[in-house]
């Protein structure tokens, strides 16, 4: 991958991510977070299987890939986005955005303790100055500036999908190094993480529906087709040719379209 190709796909991913913060406001109604979410990356995981199986692109994984997958989609797809959902109930949809900033602060320390891989300083300082901003931020919404039924609550929601985000990084990399494929890996994990939501979701007791609203079913599409296959595709794809170090400049570039859009919105 060149480089002014990774630039332009962290610019595409970003601005993908950036519109949907707000389009997962538009999921929250009548329909569970947890449906949604199944609905979501359910279809998004067909879509990935079915790329890879009109060419007849290898599917399979070995037991190695396949465990990292499904650490992946726990921790990426079922974990984290379950929290974001939750927390987009409770608190503004951009401030969501913003608290993803500390993403790259986390994957740093995580990166460090766990692989072993060393980042320059000019990548710790700028995430440190994100981790400042998202803590003022916070701070404004825990004293009520802004909209939300309970923004403390949202709040920590959000940073508990910041930390199992950052797991399912670490999980993805572990597939890139056991050799995986970037589509195929994506596709399994976004099936494992599926299968887990809609388990939970089972033992739980929620109902099984679609909202049949334009609102509902166009941003479902959105957040399914371009929101997940799309940009997981290309972030992952980032990440693998160019390292987490370009690819974390997404959650440093994705707040300021997603407080953009929740100004016009």
């Amino acid at each position: 991958m060149s480089r002014p190709f990774a630039i332009v796909a962290v610019a595409v991913c970003a601005l993908i991510w950036g519109t949907t913060w707000y389009a997962i406001t538009l999921q929250l109604g009548p329909v569970d977070a947890v449906v949604s979410i199944v609905w979501r990356f359910g279809l998004a995981a067909l879509v990935l299987f079915a790329f890879c199986a009109a060419p007849r692109r290898p599917l399979r994984l070995n037991r190695a890939q396949h465990l990292a997958a499904a650490g992946q989609g726990a921790f990426v797809f079922a974990t984290s986005y379950g929290f974001v959902y939750a927390a987009e109930e409770n608190v503004a949809s951009a401030i969501v955005a913003v608290i993803f900033a500390a993403l790259a602060f986390v994957n740093l320390i995580l990166f460090r303790l766990m692989a072993g891989q060393k980042a320059a300083r000019g990548a710790w300082l700028g995430a440190l100055l994100g981790v400042i901003g998202v803590a003022v931020l916070s701070l404004g919404q825990l004293s009520g500036v802004g909209a939300g039924l309970n923004p403390g609550l949202g709040v920590a929601f959000a940073l508990t999908a910041v930390l199992a985000s950052a797991l399912g990084n670490w999980f993805a990399w572990r597939a890139q190094q056991a050799g995986a494929p970037v589509i195929p890996a994506t596709a399994w994990a976004m099936a494992y993480g599926t299968a887990m939501l809609a388990l939970y979701g089972s033992a739980t007791g929620v109902e099984w529906r679609i909202e049949p609203t334009p609102a509902y079913v166009l941003s479902l599409l959105y957040l399914s087709i371009l929101g997940s296959v799309v940009a997981f595709a290309l972030y992952f794809t980032i990440a693998r040719h160019r390292g987490y170090a370009l690819a974390r400049y997404i959650s440093a570039l994705t707040p300021p379209i997603a407080m953009l859009v929740a100004v016009l919105f």
